[in-house]
Formats: C-alpha cells, sequence, structure tokens
C-alpha cells in the first residue's frame, strides 16, 4: 500500500465490514491498524489479500533498516527486469523476422513482465472485478493490451519503468517520513547507569527502570529522560526544542533524552522510559498526525476518483471513435489509448500532497513546533486574528526585581537592600521571593518575624523595627507622603508591583516586582504584525498591568480582568468574525484553546506532549514559533498547488501529443515517472527550512 489510491481501495472494502469498527491509515509507514471484533480478523486479512496485497500482522511498524532492506532487494530484482526488457527491445529491433525469433521475444518481454509487474497486476484485476478504475488497473490494461497487439516490447519496458519509478517515488516519500523518525537515532541505545553495588555499568537504555541513576560524559547524549542530581553542563537541546543555544544544567534539572551534553560530567535521575520520553513522543505525535488528512490533500483525492474514470472512457473513446469516424487504422487507435491510459496515470496527482505535508511536519517538528494534523499546517496560513494569554506566554511567568528606588538618606543604599533581602528571605510569597533573589549580599538576622496577612512582613534587625509592605499598609502606617505615593504610582503604571521598606522614622526604599516579557515576544508580534494578523491580548490580571505589557511588545488591542469563561466569550466572538488563533499555557487556557480556529500551546518540553485543547504545541514557549508556523503554513500550501499545477499540466501536453502527434508509451511513462518525481523532490524542499 504505497498510495491513496490503494489506500482508498482497501478502504472501500473495509468500510462497512462486518465486525470492523476502526481504520486507521499511515500511508508513509504502509500500516494500517483495524480495530475489529477478534472473530473477524481472519476474514479482514482475507479481504486485503484478495485484494492484491500481502498483509503482515504487526506489533509495531517496521523499522526503518527493514524497509530498506526490502527496498534494496526488491530494486536489485528491478534493475534485473530493466535488462531482461531492454533485451527484448533489442530481439525486436535486431532479430531475422521469424515465428521463432517472434516468439523468443515475447517469451523475454513476458519474462520482464513476470519479474517488474506481477503485484501490479494482481492488484490491478481485483481492482477491476471489483469496478475500480485505480493506477494499477490502467497500467494492467494498457501493458496486456500492448503486448496483444503486438507491441510486446514496449510493454515490458514500461511495466519494468512503472516498476522502478514506484519504487524511486517510494523511497523519496520515506525520506520524508524518516526526517522526523531519524530523531529516534539520536537518542543512544545504551546508558551508563549505578548498580545496586555502587558501581557504574553499560546497560541497555531499553531495560532502564525509571528511578535509576545514570551519568553522561561531555560530548555524549542523553539516553533518556531525567532530572539532574550532580554536576553543571550546558545542553544542546535543539533536536527536543529547535533551540539552537545551549541551556545551563545543575541539580534539579530537567534533561530529555536526544540532547547533547557539551561541557561537564552530570548524573541525573532517570524519569520516563525509554518508549515514553519527551522524543519519543514526539515521533509519535508526528506519525499520528502524518495520518490525518489535509483540506487539500482530500480535494485530491477526491478529484482523482473522477479524473481516472473520465480518462479511461476518453481512451475508449479513442479506440473506437477514430477509426469509425475518420478512417484511423485500428491499431494504432487503440495504440493511442492505451498510451492515453499510461499517461492518466494519477501517480504524480495523488502523491504530490501527502509527501509535501509529511515534509511539511517533519520540518516542524525539527524546529520544535508539533503540528497535531495536516490540516492545522495549511490552515495557519489563515489565521488573521491571534489572541496571547500574558502570563507564561508573553511573560515569563516569573516575577522579577525589576527596579529599586532609595529614599533615605540618613541609611547607606547597600544596608537598605540587606535589610529588604533579609526580611522578603524570610517570606515564602513570591513577590517577596523575587525581592530576595533580585538582591545581593548575605541575610542579616531577622527577630520577632512576623507575616500580614495582604500587607506585608515586619520583624527587628539590629535592634531597630523594619516593615516590608504592600501600598496599602504603609498607607494605612500614615507613611505614604506625596513624593512615596507619586513614585509608587508611577511604578504600578508600568504594570510593576511595589513592595515599600520602611522603619519608625519613614520610608527607606521602594522595590518594583514585575512578570517579565520574554525576549522573543516583542520580534514574535513584530512578525506576526508583518504577516498582517491583528494580536489580542487575553488576561486575568488588571487593566494597568496588562496596558503596561501590551506597550512594551506592541499588542494592538488588550482585554483585562478576564476569567476563563470570560477568555472562551471573546475567542467564540473573534471566530465568528474571522480565523482567529489563540496562544496559551495549554491549562487556563484550554477551552479558549479548543475554541480558536488554530490552538497554540506553550507546551514547553518538560510538560505533558499531548495536551488535547492545542492543534500546535510550542516545544521551546517561544513565541516566535507562532509567526513562523504561519510562514511554514504558507509555503506548504504553496508547493502543494506547485505540485497539482505540475503534475496536471505535464499530463495536458502529453494527452494533446497522445491525440494529435506521435507520443509512445515509453514517452508516456517516462512523464507519468518525471512527474511523480518532480512533485515528490519538490515536496522534499519544505524538509530543508527544518534543519
Amino acid at each position: 500500500m504505497d498510495c491513496p489510491v490503494e489506500e482508498g481501495q482497501i478502504r472501500q472494502i473495509l468500510e462497512g465490514a462486518a465486525g470492523v469498527k476502526l481504520l486507521q491509515f499511515d500511508l508513509p509507514a504502509r500500516t494500517l491498524r483495524v480495530e475489529a471484533d477478534p472473530q473477524q480478523w481472519t476474514a479482514v486479512t482475507e479481504k486485503i489479500q484478495a485484494a492484491g496485497f500481502r498483509t503482515e500482522t504487526l506489533s509495531a511498524p517496521p523499522a526503518a533498516a527493514d524497509v530498506q532492506k526490502a527496498q534494496r532487494r526488491e530494486l536489485y530484482r528491478l534493475i534485473a527486469a530493466l535488462v531482461v526488457a531492454a533485451t527484448a527491445e533489442l530481439m525486436h529491433l535486431l532479430s531475422p523476422e521469424t515465428s521463432l525469433w517472434r516468439i523468443a521475444g515475447m517469451a523475454v518481454a513476458a519474462l520482464a513482465i513476470g519479474l517488474s509487474g506481477l503485484g501490479v497486476f494482481k492488484k490491478g484485476l481485483s481492482a477491476l472485478l471489483r469496478g475500480q478504475l485505480g493506477i494499477n488497473a490502467l497500467m494492467s490494461v494498457a501493458v496486456i493490451g500492448a503486448f496483444v497487439i503486438g507491441q510486446w516490447p514496449e510493454a515490458a519496458m514500461v511495466m519494468a519503468l512503472y516498476s522502478l519509478a514506484e519504487l524511486i517515488e517510494a523511497r523519496s516519500v520515506d525520506r520524508a517520513r524518516n526526517a522526523i523518525a531519524q530523531l529516534l537515532a539520536l537518542s543512544p541505545p545504551q546508558i551508563e547507569a549505578r548498580q545496586a553495588d555502587g558501581s557504574w555499568q553499560i546497560q541497555d537504555a531499553k531495560t532502564v527502570a525509571v528511578g535509576t541513576l545514570a551519568r553522561v560524559k561531555p560530548g555524549e547524549r542523553f539516553a533518556l529522560d531525567g532530572v539532574v542530581t550532580s554536576g553543571q553542563s550546558a545542553v544542546d537541546q535543539s533536536s527536543v526544542t529547535g533551540e539552537s543555544i545551549p541551556v545551563d544544567k545543575a541539580p534539579g534539572d530537567p534533561v530529555f533524552a536526544g540532547t547533547i551534553n557539551q561541557s561537564g560530567s552530570l548524573e541525573f535521575e532517570v524519569s520516563k522510559l525509554s518508549t515514553d520520553t519527551v522524543l519519543a513522543r514526539i515521533i509519535h505525535a508526528v506519525e499520528q498526525a502524518q495520518g490525518q488528512r489535509a483540506p487539500t490533500q482530500r480535494f485530491v483525492d477526491r478529484f482523482a476518483r473522477i479524473y481516472t474514470p473520465a480518462v479511461f472512457v476518453l481512451a475508449v473513446a479513442v479506440a473506437v471513435l477514430p477509426p469509425l469516424m475518420l478512417d484511423w487504422p485500428w491499431l494504432t487507435a487503440i495504440y493511442k489509448a492505451l498510451v492515453l491510459l499510461v499517461i492518466a496515470c494519477p501517480c504524480a496527482l495523488v502523491i504530490s500532497t501527502p509527501v509535501t505535508v509529511v515534509s511539511g511536519l517533519s520540518a516542524a517538528a525539527r524546529r520544535g513546533i508539533l503540528v497535531k494534523g495536516g490540516a492545522y499546517l495549511e490552515e495557519a496560513r489563515k489565521l488573521r486574528v491571534v489572541a496571547l494569554d500574558k502570563t507564561g506566554t508573553i511573560t515569563a511567568g516569573t516575577p522579577q526585581l525589576v527596579q529599586t528606588r532609595m529614599l533615605s538618606t540618613s541609611t547607606d543604599a547597600v544596608q537598605i537592600e540587606r535589610i529588604a533581602k533579609s526580611l522578603a528571605a524570610r517570606s515564602d510569597h513570591p513577590v517577596s521571593k523575587a525581592v530576595a533573589a533580585g538582591i545581593d549580599g548575605e541575610v542579616l538576622e531577622v527577630g520577632n518575624f512576623a507575616a500580614e496577612l495582604g500587607r506585608g512582613v515586619k520583624g527587628d534587625i539590629g535592634g531597630h523595627s523594619y516593615v516590608l509592605g504592600n501600598h496599602r499598609w504603609i498607607h494605612e502606617r500614615g507613611q505614604c507622603s506625596a513624593e512615596v505615593e507619586a513614585l509608587m504610582l508611577a511604578m504600578e503604571e508600568q504594570g510593576q508591583t511595589v513592595s515599600v521598606l520602611a522603619s519608625e522614622q519613614g520610608v527607606l526604599g521602594l522595590f518594583a516586582v514585575a512578570d517579565t516579557t520574554k525576549e522573543s515576544s516583542k520580534q514574535a508580534i513584530a512578525e506576526l504584525k508583518a504577516l498582517g494578523i491583528r494580536t489580542v491580548m487575553l488576561t486575568g490580571d488588571n487593566e494597568a498591568t496588562a496596558r503596561a505589557i501590551a506597550a512594551q511588545v506592541g499588542i494592538d488591542e488588550v482585554k483585562a480582568n478576564l476569567l476563563p469563561e470570560d477568555k472562551l466569550q471573546v475567542i467564540n466572538g473573534l471566530v465568528a468574525q474571522q480565523p482567529t488563533g489563540m496562544v496559551g499555557d495549554g491549562v487556563n487556557d484550554s477551552p479558549s484553546l479548543a475554541a480558536a480556529s488554530i490552538g497554540f500551546s506553550m507546551g514547553g518540553a518538560g510538560t505533558d506532549i499531548a495536551k488535547e485543547a492545542a492543534d500546535i504545541l510550542i516545544m521551546n514557549d517561544d513565541l516566535r514559533r507562532v509567526p513562523e508556523t504561519v510562514q511554514l503554513s504558507k509555503r506548504t500550501y504553496a508547493i502543494l498547488w506547485q505540485n497539482i499545477i505540475f503534475a496536471l499540466g505535464i499530463k495536458v501536453v502529453f494527452f494533446a501529443l497522445a491525440v494529435f502527434g506521435n507520443a509512445s508509451m515509453w514517452m508516456a511513462v517516462f512523464a507519468d515517472m518525471g512527474a511523480s518525481l518532480l512533485v515528490v523532490f519538490n515536496g522534499l524542499r519544505l524538509l530543508r527550512g527544518g534543519k
């Protein structure tokens, strides 16, 4: 099963069959998952075999190495068939015109056809008996017809060339599929694991249990996912997240299979089995996506179902009408009709879309963009509005100390910072943690420490009492002078949360904390605007903070103070007007992600890869991947239609040559083979952008 037409034949046989509940085709892998009653399994396989296909029951898709070995054997057989067909052609041209030589030439031609075309005949005749006119049916009729009217050398050569072209095409399609599957090879098959006696031993990664302690040396790849327990190093994560800059790793940080340890030695605790690593789940998700047909692919499949019978009727008309109406010789008319059948093979047309979509999906995955289906890849080009969550999407999601202001002339600035750090370090509030983390220096001893709910913290340092609190608490203490009030309002208008350090005598300093924007956010918004896409921020944060963040990155419109149900309502309103994408973190934003035309989840390599709500996952949380997806969608769509025009254009030219000119079956098979390879290689161009 190596083309959508054959998939359609099998689908027609099995859909509606007794006991068959579900069919899932993976055409690039040549596999079919059938969910059926156990007692019907024999009947299912017999139906497929009756259609001319050999079946093999699998527990997993065949390994790429096994597929390549089988293709290599088939290549040798087809080369032999080509040599035999060439011998038949030479015998026809050079041998004496005697019955013996003619019979010998026909025997050699039949041998070439047998070597190259038995599978084609079996599928083609089975399709004809069911009233289906697929590629194999057309080729079978054309070759048998050519043989019958005495064109046996051409019949042999056409079948050998056709089968060889099919093999080349299949290997080219495998290249698109293997572009993502090659990632699996990035995970070493072995890992250095710690044994019960404390020694280190190399063992098969598939046998390593969760919780095992493993280590990786500089320059080596991680074989499994885990969490660093010892050591510090920089790790190249580009194979998983598409991020080109190495990421620093220290104890507590996650590491992923297939990534490269660059500098120091690291020990890590295995957190996932080999079948459940982030890398393995990426590949599984992309393979599932390859099985979903994109809109253009569905159009081409429907077109091919009409096109093939129409051409068959045209060929019959060419064979019958000219001899009756224009006095053409019958053999000439039949020959032209057979040439038309070879030209008509919709191989190039039907293969043009899946190879392009698979290449696009693979290119996206290499860049850390996991697209859950060809439909989403193709439809992303239509987006006119992108709505974005604020926290974790536009911003980093973790507050940081962004500004300090000293207001006391009697106390040293360094001492004020140390006092603020000492009080903040005793609190578990996110704002206090950000203040403590943002100030260098030692922590001083704090006596009589206490936390005031909704206000801040207080304590004694060096015999003096201090408070580190919010705007309201300082106001209640009567220490909020006009100067302090003005400074705090200015900071709050910039979207910052202000903590005030005060003693009994007055305010000593202001410490402003904010959820800072990601470095990539501003560029991503600019790229979306360049693509003609309007941006809208949807956030549950207050209006002032939201507008300040939006102004920093250039977002067009802000909707603040929204609950999840409010976001959903806004998305529904936008979708009703024009195609709208939603970018969120996949948790509170799940309803909005599901309701949008296309939902982008800032997945993060460490989170669950299969977030159901989103259609596209951004593996490294880089917002620039959203406009990149739109651009890839535009390129994919353009190449899809280039391929359709190439395939149909070449056929129109050769149709005209066949009917009005002097096209031969040789020319016809080269036209069909050339068009198929042209669209395959054109589709593979998408892979170059994903490296």
